[in-house]
């Protein structure tokens, strides 16, 4: 069988094993088909898949920019008023990874302060920082929130001591 294939602005013809095109192209048909019918069916469905000038143009410009999920702009321009999509780079994981080294640094620099009293660090930690509710901590290891509360104070006011001038 031969079929018409499009590349750039023109059709080539290439000669393919007929059987082949129709299990490649995944096609299914109920009734029998002359073998007429199945190549004109095989060369429908590859036209709706393939040949499509859309694609050759983006297959064209687009190949070899990767897998990006988004474009990003670098302003508000139009498509109208610049030369085409201008992208810039996506730095969100150098960003989580940053936060995450200062997230790291403070909860190290909490745990250096109250010394020998590491669960007091735990806490402030969980609770402070984390945003987790006193309630739900102190069920979390088993306490009553009164006595979760009056240590949390007790690590407050030492930290505030060694971290003067400081928001706590």
């Amino acid at each position: 069988m031969k079929i018409k294939v499009r590349y750039e602005n023109a059709y080539q013809t290439l000669e393919v094993d007929t059987e082949e095109m129709w299990v490649s192209l995944s096609l299914e048909s109920d009734k029998d088909l002359t073998q007429e019918e199945k190549e004109s069916f095989i060369q429908d469905a590859f036209e709706e898949k393939f040949n499509k000038p859309e694609y050759n143009n983006w297959h064209k410009f687009d190949r070899h920019r990767g897998n990006l999920t988004k474009q990003f702009r670098k302003d508000d321009e139009t498509e109208d008023e610049s030369d085409g999509m201008e992208t810039v780079p996506d730095y969100s994981d150098e960003i989580n990874r940053t936060s995450r080294y200062e997230y790291e640094a403070v909860c190290q620099r909490v745990r250096q302060a109250l010394g020998k009293k590491q669960d007091w660090a735990d806490m402030f930690i969980a609770v402070r920082i984390d945003g987790m509710p006193i309630r739900e901590y102190a069920a979390s290891i088993g306490a009553d929130e009164n006595n979760i509360t009056q240590k949390l104070k007790r690590a407050e006011k030492k930290l505030q001591g060694i971290f003067k001038n400081r928001q706590i």
